[in-house]
């Protein structure tokens, strides 16, 4: 059967508190009688009904034949680009938008879908220079100001790309796709009524045949309107500083914190992986922690894929001296029987603060804004960037030995071992890694066995390299799904455990400061 793998844990599953659901749109197949008199335009028409009604499947093979009948029908392609971007198709997507706007320079639409396409493809650069060629054409593009408020938005300048969704919302009000995002990001902004409005108004306009995704974002909106009757959320008491330590268990750190005053003191591990904090049902039944409301059910790794989603609320999270207050929660089963695990730390509960994670020491730091520690992080110029995923978590750039390119790796303390994609691990400069060895992997839905295991020659994060890092392959469709932009694996404890991690969140970089001897 192999070694175990944990992912059981909020941060590798689509459903999270600040998206939770898949933007890209459900797949769903109709049969569609082209029109009679079977002309461009008319066809076109039709693909624009079938689009707006959710019938993707179908309008895509219309858009094709509108480009069949007339190649140089550029409403077409560009409809059909922003459709294979949602769907993750990225190459042929820019392929047609970049012809697009090649033979026509002054279209501000081509621009901005061609903007979309490098910015799922995580490249924010041409990206950005793209949706500002579009707006010096023409400030109603739509689009465009949607691209840069999610460019904002994964870039952690969340007041700026909540001013231009609105900005796109404002231009385009039933455009399903803006009012969704607009929903992510006010909750990212802590105005959760707004939150839950933008999402109320996605329902209404949007044509989604999938009924589960539906009940998610109602469960999702019913939750978001009770913490809009909370005066704050995440408010910290206490100490300025506090230091406690962890232990390394199956390349995951983990800590003792205590709940709603309660003595008794509960382990969790520390998860990057993770937007909102998690806490099994079995400790919140034990602590009389009850559920706020429900939401259908979201999709993970492992078991059947499906789990229940359980909202609730703690009162305090004590970790050493520090207090953080009102924690918004997801209570669910844990599959991994044999650790004693009653949650985990999402990112949401600590990013107001600076956060160390020691793996030579083995201890964990949080110091607020104002302290010596949080100054001299700010002035550290040996920092990498990390950029935010739509679905909460925190990407970096990072080289594996044989690619040319740098690709994006979600960076979590969660995950015992590191993970490429199953396309990845498909490259014949990858494939060659492969070993005999096979590993179990523990995920949010379940358990799932057989999994192929790699041994990279050397990975290298920002500056800093590791030759012989373990991994394993999965599908990693949901997490991109739900992403934004395109992820290519994740960095695990495995990897992380070789360094001293300082995670700025305000200025969205980490630290690595590299330990003589992994304890």
């Amino acid at each position: 059967m192999g070694r175990r793998c944990r992912f059981d844990h909020v941060g590798i599953v689509l459903f999270l508190f600040l998206s939770g659901f898949l933007l890209t749109p459900s797949v769903v197949a109709f049969d569609t009688d082209e029109p009679a008199n079977g002309d461009a335009k008319s066809v076109y028409k039709q693909a624009k009904k079938e689009d707006r009604k959710g019938r993707f499947e179908s309008a895509e093979k219309l858009y094709r034949r509108v480009i069949e009948l007339d190649p140089k029908f550029s409403d077409a392609k560009l409809d059909l680009a922003y459709m294979l971007t949602k769907r993750h198709f990225v190459r042929e997507a820019y392929d047609l938008s970049l012809e697009v706007a090649k033979n026509e320079q002054n279209n501000p639409r081509a621009y901005a879908v061609l903007g979309i396409a490098l910015l799922t493809s995580g490249n924010f650069i041409d990206a950005r220079r793209c949706f500002d060629k579009a707006l010096s054409l023409t400030r109603k593009e739509d689009l465009a100001w949607a691209g840069m408020g999610l460019l904002d938005f994964y870039e952690n300048r969340i007041e700026f790309s909540l001013a231009n969704l609105e900005q796109a919302v404002y231009r385009e009000p039933t455009q399903p796709d803006y009012l969704f995002a607009l929903g992510q990001i006010a909750a990212r902004a802590e105005r959760y009524q707004e939150s839950a409005e933008a999402y109320r108004r996605f329902l209404a306009v949007s044509n989604d045949m999938d009924t589960d995704r539906r009940e998610r974002i109602k469960g999702l909106i019913s939750f978001l309107t009770f913490l809009g009757t909370k005066t704050s959320l995440y408010t910290s008491g206490g100490a300025e500083q506090t230091n406690v330590p962890f232990k390394l268990v199956g390349n995951r750190p983990v800590i003792q914190v205590r709940l709603n005053n309660s003595e008794e003191p509960l382990n969790f591990v520390l998860d990057t992986g993770s937007g909102i904090s998690v806490i099994s049902d079995t400790t919140a039944k034990r602590l009389g922690i009850g559920r706020v409301t429900r939401g259908g059910f979201a999709k993970g790794i492992g078991g059947n894929g499906r789990f229940e989603i359980i909202y609730g609320f703690l009162r305090e999270v004590s970790i050493g001296d520090v207090e953080i207050r009102n924690v918004p929660v997801y209570i669910r089963k844990f599959h991994a029987t044999s650790e004693s695990v009653d949650g985990y730390i999402g990112l949401s509960l600590i990013s107001k603060f600076l956060t160390t994670i020691d793996y030579g020491n083995l201890t964990f730091d949080l110091a607020k804004k104002g302290t010596i520690a949080a100054a001299e992080a700010a002035e550290n110029k040996v920092s990498l960037p990390l950029r935010l995923t739509s679905s909460g978590f925190l990407s970096g750039e990072v080289r594996l030995q044989g690619i040319d390119n740098p690709l994006n790796f979600i960076v979590d303390t969660g995950a015992s071992v590191s993970v490429i994609s199953e396309d990845l691990a498909g490259l014949d400069e990858v494939s060659r890694y492969v070993q005999n060895e096979k590993m179990r992997v523990i995920g949010s839905a379940g358990i799932t066995d057989d999994v192929l295991s790699f041994t990279l020659p050397r990975v290298t994060f920002g500056n800093h390299s590791r030759e012989s890092v373990s991994a394993i392959a999965l599908d990693l469709d949901l997490i991109n799904e739900a992403s934004g932009f395109q992820q290519a694996g994740i960095l695990g404890g495995n990897f992380l455990r070789n360094y001293r991690l300082t995670f700025d969140f305000k200025n969205s970089k980490v630290i690595f400061v590299p330990i003589l001897e992994p304890k």
